[in-house]
């Protein structure tokens, strides 16, 4: 599996792949549910166009500008039918005057308009288009339906019926007339000039109560599929909603006042209660809680925190109150960046998803050239009535719909990536999603990844008749005064109170010495006790097998001998042994990648259950072992902390960064961000690929045959118009149904 870069939604202008012709407008509800929402505030030179709605719209904008010389990228946004033009001065003015010429009315917009506007506008493609409305529209069209069938057959009739038929249709299609007649007009087909075209040439030859039913039926079944794709959209949007609009902030003079979060500064101190939710990111500096930070890590179980530790917006305190020092804007916290970079890969197109649209591109233009055939050739040859054959020509036309096909892709790859970002799981767009279940191994690196990236104490020994209770306050009292991470998990480890030491000094590569009691006493690792001459063969013996298991040994000395051993080791996480049998469950191989020596490799790998560890490896060597595994094993991950394993991040398949929280460069660094550190949302990653998968090809398969099923119909004069509308709206609100499963899935 080749590695591939997603397309990014901010596109430069020139060279950008142009979006599929053939979508109509409720297609375009999977290309809201794909669009970011602003989290900070609105840029210059950003244009509210009422009429783009979706990839139709898109493309035709991308189209006009291209010519243009100066402009340097579009930025779009369909949800909120905003676009934002990063150009020269005197480019953009030509911009708009282009954006114009081809139908649009772009209108500057600020932050308070554009958000009012997403607020308020939704999914209702356009004014009036609500419930009421159509309900009138389809009641009109039943009684121009009871019209035709009920009443004589005279002109008088025949012309009220018309009329009532028409103001269905007025009342229905009004909208899509409007793009429709547009996309004629500059010679495209979308679904709109096909069903302008269909629904006018069934109103021409006499079909006009089925014209009205079927622009009516329509317009209903665009507005339901559309509130059925807004589910993926509010997924993610329903994320904005945990971090609260304002926080208590102290004030100059010591008191406290409420203030909205985008107006609190960096270093103000804020205060949270019990049972709030955190407003901003920052750094505790009094108090103690629990909070619990699900809506950043995925984890479920609660964190204690107290002075020195980091709270992420949108976490929630539970018992405790404390004060934070802020150490991220609103538009900058952990949360924020969360969901810029969800926002950022729903905007990119997955490998399917790039399929479809070339193939509905062709599909459409395809099917209006045989509907044109049908109504043309057959009287010429075949001697078949003009207006039977043109009614099974419009048919067709409603069937040239790739409406399903097109809308199936973007709402389960938006649904998979928000499903992964609320267990904590940050995919940068639906190539990784998809590419994941290709993956036949995973590369690990041990420090932080399997193992909990902090050293702590796993073993204490008394060593020549010391006394142990003597030789812990000992130790403590040295290993207290340095700031060595072994010292530091010495001290941590032993529970005596700390004792006076005189004359600390540090031994630099070999450990730490000091006075206590007037007597000098060494901390200090197994080179230090060697160079002293106190390494006596049954202490080497003990050595030897601490450091089989991959411990770090730290003896205590005086002049008298060795007082004691004090086995340091990263220990394994307990998540980690669980999610490597869960790979190898799925048939993906784990390998070890450390700097660490061999033999602290292979005792790790053992206790994890990994078979294959290598050790003593530097960056370049881990980036030649990444290219040897994707040679025996085929596609391959990496996995580290984002920022020392970078060149093999960047050489495997899919690069995964663990325990991201509160990291940029991690953030930036990998394609797939694990918010908090368990091993084990790599299989879930991997299981969430495979059924996104499984989902996205069902969608294409009941999509593409219900279309061959209703174009041989539609050909033997079987289907009708009705029924063309019933299969596209019906087919279209499946695969959206079938695509949301995967939301459901992590619901529960």
């Amino acid at each position: 599996m080749a590695r591939s870069t997603p397309e990014t939604p901010i596109v430069a202008l020139h060279g950008s792949d142009a979006s599929p012709h053939a979508v109509h407008s409720a297609c375009c509800a999977a290309d809201h549910a794909a669009q970011p929402m602003p989290v900070g505030p609105v840029a210059a030179n950003t244009f509210r166009i009422a009429t783009m709605d979706c990839s139709a719209e898109e493309s035709e904008i991308r189209r006009a500008v291209e010519p243009i010389a100066g402009i340097r990228g579009l930025h779009f946004q369909l949800g909120q039918r905003s676009l934002r033009i990063d150009g020269s001065a005197d480019a953009i003015p030509r911009a708009l005057e282009a954006i114009r010429k081809a139908g649009f009315a772009p209108e500057a917009i600020s932050a308070t308009s554009l958000a009012s506007a997403d607020d308020g506008h939704g999914h209702e493609h356009g004014s009036g288009s609500g419930y009421g409305r159509l309900a009138t529209a389809l009641g009109l069209a039943i009684v121009a339906e009871g019209v035709s069938f009920f009443e004589p057959d005279t002109l008088a009739w025949k012309a009220a019926g018309m009329g009532v038929a028409a103001a269905a249709i007025g009342l229905a299609g009004l909208e899509t007339y409007t793009k429709g007649l547009m996309a004629l007009r500059h010679a495209r087909l979308n679904i709109n000039a096909l069903m302008s075209v269909a629904v006018s040439g069934a109103f021409l030859i006499g079909q006009w109560p089925e014209a009205a039913m079927v622009m009516a039926l329509y317009a209903i079944a665009e507005l339901i599929e559309a509130r059925a794709v807004d589910r993926a959209r509010n997924a993610i949007k329903g994320l904005i909603d945990l971090a609260p609009a304002d926080a208590e902030v102290m004030q100059a003079d010591g008191s406290w006042a409420r203030v909205q979060a985008t107006g609190i500064a960096l270093d103000a101190i804020t205060r949270i209660k019990p049972g709030e939710r955190v407003a901003l990111d920052g750094i505790i500096t009094k108090g103690n809680s629990t909070l619990n930070e699900a809506p950043v890590t995925g984890e479920s179980i609660p964190v204690d925190k107290g002075p020195g530790d980091t709270v992420f917006a949108g976490t929630i305190n539970t018992i405790g109150e404390i004060e934070f020092r802020v150490t991220a804007v609103a538009n900058d916290t952990t949360l924020a960046r969360i969901i810029h970079a969800v926002e950022e890969a729903q905007g990119t197109r997955a490998p399917t998803q790039r399929f479809v649209d070339r193939f509905a591109a062709v599909y459409t233009p395809a099917v209006f050239a045989v509907a044109v055939g049908v109504a043309v050739l057959p009287p010429l040859f075949l001697g078949w009535p003009w207006l039977a054959a043109i009614y099974k020509a419009l048919v067709l036309l409603v069937i040239a719909c790739p409406c399903a096909l097109v809308i199936s892709t973007p709402v389960t790859v938006v649904s998979g990536l928000a499903s992964a970002a609320r267990r904590g799981i940050l995919i940068k767009g639906g190539t990784y999603l998809e590419d994941a279940r290709l993956l036949k191994a995973v590369a690990l690196d041990k420090t932080g990844t399997i193992t909990e990236g902090k050293p702590r104490l796993v073993a204490f020994q008394p060593w020549g008749g010391a006394g142990e209770a003597e030789v812990r306050r000992l130790a403590r009292g040295l290993a207290a005064r340095s700031d060595h991470p072994v010292s530091q998990a010495i001290a941590s480890g032993l529970e005596n109170e700390a004792i006076d030491v005189d004359d600390f000094k540090a031994l630099p590569g070999r450990g730490v010495e000091g006075l206590i009691g007037g007597q000098r006493f060494v901390l200090g690792n197994h080179r230090l006790i060697r160079e002293r001459e106190q390494a006596e063969p049954r202490l080497e013996v003990e050595l030897a097998a601490h450091e089989s298991q991959g411990r770090t040994v730290t003896l205590l000395a005086n002049d008298s001998g060795v007082q004691g051993l004090f086995a340091v080791a990263d220990t394994i996480k307990p998540s980690s042994i669980e999610a490597i049998a869960e790979l190898q469950r799925l048939g993906v191989a784990s390998v070890m990648l450390t700097g660490d020596n061999d033999a602290t490799a292979q005792a790790v790998a053992r206790e994890a259950g990994i078979g294959d560890a290598r050790g003593g490896l530097l960056p370049e060597d881990k980036l030649t072992a990444i290219k040897e595994m994707r040679q025996r094993y085929g596609a391959t991950a990496m996995t580290g902390d984002g920022i020392n394993d970078a060149p093999a991040l960047a050489q495997a398949d899919i690069g995964f960064a663990m325990g991201a929280a509160g990291s940029d460069t991690a953030m930036e660094a990998a394609d797939v961000v694990i918010m908090n550190d368990n091993l084990g949302r790599i299989a879930e990653t991997i299981r969430l690929s495979r059924r996104t998968h499984a989902v996205l090809w069902q969608n294409i398969g009941l999509a593409l045959a219900i279309k061959a099923v209703f174009f041989v119909l539609a050909v033997f004069g079987v289907a009708t118009m009705w029924m063309a509308v019933f299969a596209d709206m019906g087919a279209s609100l499946l695969v959206v149904g079938n695509g949301l499963r995967l939301l459901r899935r992590s619901d529960r």
